[in-house]
C-alpha cells in the first residue's frame, strides 16, 4: 500500500537550487529528460547577491517511483545544492 498523501498522477512542483551558472538550467532539463514527461512551466529566481539559482519545475507525475528517479537524476548531475 502506498503511505503517499498526493494522489497520481498529479502536477507536482520540483525546486532546485545550485550556482548561477551558464550550464544550470540546461542541465537540470536534459537530467529530466524524458522521465519527468509533461513540464508545465519553469520559475527561476536568482538569489539576492546572484550567486545562486533556484528552479522550479511543475511536472505531470504518474507515481511515486517515477517522482523520486526525478530527483535521483536531478542530484546525479552534481550541480544541485538542494531539491525539494
Amino acid at each position: 500500500m502506498d503511505a503517499s498523501p498526493l494522489e497520481f498522477p498529479c502536477d507536482y512542483p520540483v525546486k532546485v537550487m545550485g550556482k548561477r551558472t551558464p550550464e544550470f538550467r540546461q542541465a537540470m532539463l536534459d537530467a529530466l529528460g524524458d522521465e519527468a514527461g509533461v513540464v508545465h512551466d519553469i520559475a527561476e529566481r536568482p538569489s539576492r547577491d546572484g550567486t545562486y539559482l533556484s528552479l522550479t519545475f511543475t511536472l505531470t507525475v504518474d507515481n511515486r517511483e517515477q517522482l523520486d528517479r526525478i530527483y535521483r537524476r536531478l542530484h546525479a548531475t552534481g550541480l544541485v545544492l538542494y531539491a525539494l
